[in-house]
């Protein structure tokens, strides 16, 4: 039997989707450009990984082998339904900013992973914590290079000025600079896990 809380914190550390598994980058590179997109979207992700990981494991036995995958589709993007309509109707800028990639989390490899791997396989309690793992983990890789790209490539975060004559280096704010920020955060995750092993 696996242990809760072993489920949650793998998805921060052992496995992050992002820095270990460099699972969902495409949303990553598209809107880390700002803290406000980082945190929406990880919000709408943990959403969805977390009401599909329930509605899997708890359905997991009913549905047939052979059109599990498609199963799995309409259950995820039903909650890509669900958290679309309500960042339209309460936040329709944040919708606005990121776009198409909201409803492409029907397809994101996390979701589909988790699903497949994971709640398909175990019990509803450590698909709950396995999802917000891994919706924890992706938010905080998100986060933390949203951070990185707007703090350089704006001099701000969360539209707040932080150093005083401060050049901005644009380039971090284009797609090839988020590049840039996940290859280095990417390359230094992977020398501290190299360090511990």
């Amino acid at each position: 039997m696996s242990n809760p809380i072993r489920e949650f914190t793998k998805g921060i550390i052992k496995e992050n989707p992002t820095f270990v598994l460099a699972l969902g980058l495409c949303p990553t590179l598209a809107v880390s450009v700002s803290v406000v997109n980082g945190i929406g979207m990880s919000v709408a992700a943990t959403f969805v990984l977390l009401g599909s990981n329930i509605i899997i494991a708890l359905i997991k036995n009913l549905i047939p082998e052979r059109i599990r995958i498609p199963c799995y589709i309409v259950v995820i993007a039903t909650f890509v339904t669900i958290i679309e309509l309500l960042m339209k109707a309460y936040s329709p800028a944040l919708n606005r900013a990121l776009g198409i990639y909201v409803p492409l989390i029907v397809v994101n490899c996390i979701v589909l992973g988790r699903a497949e791997a994971f709640a398909s396989k175990n019990s509803v309690l450590n698909s709950v914590f396995d999802a917000l793992g891994m919706g924890a983990g992706f938010g905080l890789a998100l986060v933390l290079i949203s951070a990185i790209r707007e703090l350089l490539g704006s001099g701000k975060i969360l539209g707040v000025m932080m150093f005083r004559g401060f050049e901005p280096m644009f380039a971090i704010g284009m797609p090839s600079g988020a590049l840039l920020v996940i290859g280095l955060l990417l390359a230094f995750f992977n020398l501290f896990k190299k360090d511990k092993a």
